[in-house]
């Protein structure tokens, strides 16, 4: 029983009286229920993750071809011949082209659309759901509309542009290609904008307010509170989008042309895929499907890890620079 004091109205003196007992502490769990509560997880770290990933490791020493079972241990061979492939370097150039432009545009797109929402007026609620429902969208079905809207024959934008007197233009084909698919990247901003919406609505309007009575224009007022602010959310849609992004896959195979007697008008065939959509991925997926190369494959996938984890450190090195949080590393408040 513990006792609590509290004023007397009548004298203003302390009066102690009798406060509810404390509850009892818990109740340490024994250590076999820790394991048992973690252990759906580490099962499936282990054999959706760790497993298949030691299995591709080992495959990228071999020239195992996915049919037979006879195969042979090559050692560094997939390795040495992916460094003088020159057709992996394009691939690998070309990836880190589209990431140089989608990387970029999606933050900033994600950020401006979020500037623009972050309103208060009637009706703001429909339009930040009717910006968000795109990035809900599966990616399949988003390829294959974009497909649909700029075909050269059949197409909608073509469409538009034969009824104002101009010729069709072949938007799926070299060297218009790569471009619909940047645009095909930035169908799905919503995602971030929600991401930035939150930070938006998170900062102290007093800090607005106070650097508005200093003088601070809207753009100080952006650059100097809004930025700093939001740099952790930037940092975490930057990765997150970068490694996605090096990993792009299936728009490039939805978005190649169809191939005459091919299933899924090409779909599933990496090698009609144009060169200027022919990312480091699909050059993984034809070595895979088309060309049935399971060991050179494997240690592609290898070489990516590799990259996206270089790629990766730098940007968390580079992050102790630009990106400012409210708590220090070491706990204490900024």
């Amino acid at each position: 029983m513990t006792l609590l004091t509290r004023q007397d109205p009548a004298t203003g003196h302390p009066v102690a009286r009798a406060g509810r007992p404390r509850g009892r502490r818990w109740k340490r769990y024994p250590t076999w229920k820790f394991y048992a509560f973690v252990s759906p997880w580490v099962i499936g770290c282990l054999a959706l993750t760790a497993v298949p990933m030691g299995y591709a490791l080992l495959l990228s020493f071999t020239d195992f071809d996915g049919l037979s079972g006879n195969w042979r241990w090559v050692g560094l061979d997939n390795y040495t011949t992916a460094f003088h492939d020159p057709v992996v370097w394009a691939s690998l150039r070309r990836t880190g082209l589209y990431a140089l432009i989608a990387v970029p545009l999606s933050l900033a797109g994600g950020l401006g659309l979020a500037l623009l929402l972050n309103q208060r007026l009637r009706a703001m609620g429909v339009f930040r759901t009717i910006f968000y429902l795109p990035s809900v969208v599966p990616v399949v079905a988003t390829a294959l509309m974009f497909k649909l809207v700029f075909d050269r024959d059949t197409g909608l934008v073509n469409g538009i542009l034969a009824w104002v007197g101009i010729d069709a233009v072949p938007w799926l084909i070299d060297p218009h290609a790569f471009t619909i698919l940047i645009m095909l990247s930035l169908w799905g901003l919503g995602g971030g904008m929600v991401i930035f919406l939150a930070g938006l609505q998170a900062i102290p309007a007093e800090l607005l307010e106070a650097a508005s009575v200093d003088g601070a224009g809207p753009l100080r007022r952006f650059w100097h509170i809004t930025l700093p602010v939001l740099s952790p959310m930037i940092f975490f849609q930057l990765v997150l989008t970068l490694i996605t992004t090096l990993q792009t896959l299936v728009q490039p195979l939805l978005l190649a042309p169809a191939v005459s007697g091919g299933a899924g008008g090409g779909a599933t065939d990496a090698t009609h895929v144009q060169q200027g959509d022919f990312l480091y991925m699909v050059n993984v997926y034809a070595q895979f499907f088309s060309y049935q190369k399971y060991g050179y494959g494997a240690a592609l996938l290898w070489i990516l890890f590799l990259v996206i984890l270089a790629v990766t450190a730098v940007v968390l090195r580079s992050s102790t620079s630009w990106v400012h949080y409210e708590v220090d590393q070491d706990g204490s408040e900024q």
